[in-house]
């Protein structure tokens, strides 16, 4: 008797994780679904997002892992306009959200600084506008931060500096403004850092400066 009493107790909650995955699984979908709404495809690179597939991981463009969450997004130079929604920091375990190379337009999100599991923000060569989320600095998870080719304006948030895992952070080509913060001297990860045609002012700080000598800064 016992022994039945636990294998149907491990069959139950066998059941009720099943349940919990496949209600996140189905809220994603959701997310994405409703992010393909706000968008217009030409070439109809969205067309699997079928919300009533039981979940996203069959959707083209999108990777889930074992659990069946959502890790990656891929949808460079996929032809879509349109904004980007701040439901997209809905999927906890995105770890790449690939945009770029599209004509997406309005701002960036200030929600996906809630992303903290992001390794890669590719939105460069769009058409973003507005001032960059300070809450992008708390991602510490991240390694390539790219918005170049965008319109982006206002300063280099100095919260930046705490993304201490950072290889990369491309902020080329905007129209960003101020000084440049002093702070990202802390990233001794960071590899490559590109801020040519902006409209920066002031001096480069001896902190950045340093990266060369005591960090991995080669470009």
């Amino acid at each position: 008797m016992a022994v039945q009493s636990a294998a149907a107790a491990a069959a139950t909650l066998t059941g009720l994780l099943a349940l919990a995955v496949l209600a996140r699984c189905n809220t994603e979908g959701d997310i994405l679904y409703k992010q393909r709404l706000a968008w217009k495809d030409p070439n109809n690179v969205l067309q699997s997002w079928d919300p009533t597939l039981a979940n996203p991981c069959i959707w083209f463009h999108v990777t889930c892992n074992l659990n069946n969450t959502v890790v990656r997004v891929d949808l460079g130079n996929a032809g879509i306009s349109g904004p980007l929604l701040p439901d997209l920091a809905g999927p906890e375990n995105l770890q790449y959200l690939e945009l770029y190379g599209n004509s997406l337009n309005g701002p960036i999100p200030a929600a996906l600084g809630n992303l903290t599991n992001l390794i890669s923000l590719d939105l460069w060569d769009n058409m973003l506008t507005g001032p960059i989320p300070t809450t992008l600095g708390v991602i510490s998870t991240l390694r390539y931060l790219r918005l170049y080719k965008n319109d982006l304006t206002e300063s280099i948030p100095p919260l930046f500096g705490n993304l201490t895992s950072l290889l990369e952070l491309n902020l080329q080509k905007n129209s960003l403004s101020g000084s440049i913060p002093a702070s990202l001297g802390n990233i001794k990860t960071l590899e490559l850092l590109t801020l040519n045609e902006n409209m920066l002012t002031g001096t480069v700080p001896l902190e950045v400066l340093s990266l060369a000598i005591v960090g991995n800064l080669t470009e």
